[in-house]
């Protein structure tokens, strides 16, 4: 019972911050089943099992605060799903040790752009109602949904900083999108890996809990993406990204040479480093809130086609 309760509370927390910054539910839900023993294939299949649920929770909350753009959505989610249910088939046959660091170098430097976009110039309007094309969403909605599968998580993180870097959408749409597109990701994977697994060594009282648990933070999430400033939502997210990678790539092959106390600071610097971006930006946004609404509403007029 103990474990069941844990569970709900690291997926509301998980779901908390996964529909407020469009990522980190996967991979924090992971993490907990990969230290408790599960192996890689069951331990995100019993993810992806509870995310099903989160998902559509998350996803009709979005939508009825206005966080949604269908055609985001569909453009990203149904190339999403085909990466997800081939990254669910293979992953008992797949490493991982190579591709993961080459991904999170990428990630970072997105997540480096976007954290310096948000803090020093605030919200991109400039190019903001311009469509994504089909030719970005899809081969990213592939490749998002297939590590996905394969990491346990890792929507988010691949999507959420491509489409914030783009500047073609606000950020809270973009975590809106990104969070009601995984129910599809969420789907497919969960196909894959019941063709691939069965139910073998997935653990459905453990997706029960996690599910309860994201089920409840989803529609606070929701609200609380809306009323957050996007100059320190985009700060945020981009702290995020940063220290989520920075820890991969440090724990990989590729540096990590045994415990190493030089990491932890590292950490540390990188952790006081987005704290003064968010507190900055906050300060930003309050010296300037007039600006911040006429720069909303400047994109909101864009999008409609009317001048600005």
């Amino acid at each position: 019972m103990r474990t069941l309760i844990v569970l709900a509370v690291v997926g509301l927390f998980a779901q908390l911050v996964d529909g407020s910054l469009g990522m980190a539910y996967g991979v924090t839900s992971s993490t907990l089943l990969l230290a408790a023993g599960t192996n890689p294939a069951a331990a995100s299949a019993t993810v992806h099992l509870a995310e099903i649920g989160t998902t559509f929770v998350s996803g009709v909350s979005h939508w009825k605060f206005g966080n949604v753009d269908w055609k985001v959505v569909a453009r990203i989610g149904i190339p999403g799903a085909v990466g997800a249910f081939l990254g669910a088939t293979v992953l008992s046959s797949l490493s991982t040790e190579v591709a993961a660091p080459v991904m999170s170098l990428i990630l970072l430097v997105l997540g480096v752009y976007v954290l310096v976009r948000f803090t020093a110039f605030g919200l991109p309007v400039g190019r903001l109602g311009r469509p994504l094309r089909k030719r970005f969403l899809g081969p990213l909605g592939l490749v998002g949904g297939f590590v996905d599968a394969t990491g346990g998580g890792g929507w988010g993180p691949v999507g959420t900083p491509a489409i914030l870097a783009s500047g073609r959408l606000e950020p809270r749409k973009t975590i809106g999108s990104i969070d009601t597109s995984e129910f599809l990701v969420a789907l497919a994977a969960s196909l894959g890996f019941l063709l691939g697994l069965g139910t073998q060594g997935v653990n459905a009282s453990w997706a029960a809990a996690l599910l309860v648990g994201g089920v409840i933070a989803a529609p606070i999430a929701a609200w609380l993406v809306r009323h957050l400033p996007p100059r320190v939502l985009g700060s945020a997210v981009g702290g995020l990204i940063v220290l989520t990678n920075t820890r991969t790539l440090v724990r990989s092959d590729w540096i990590d040479q045994g415990e190493n106390p030089a990491r932890f600071a590292v950490y540390a610097v990188i952790a006081l480093a987005w704290a003064a971006a968010v507190a900055y930006s906050l300060r930003q946004h309050r010296k300037a809130p007039t600006d911040v609404h006429n720069d909303a509403r400047r994109a909101a007029s864009v999008a409609v086609g009317e001048p600005a």
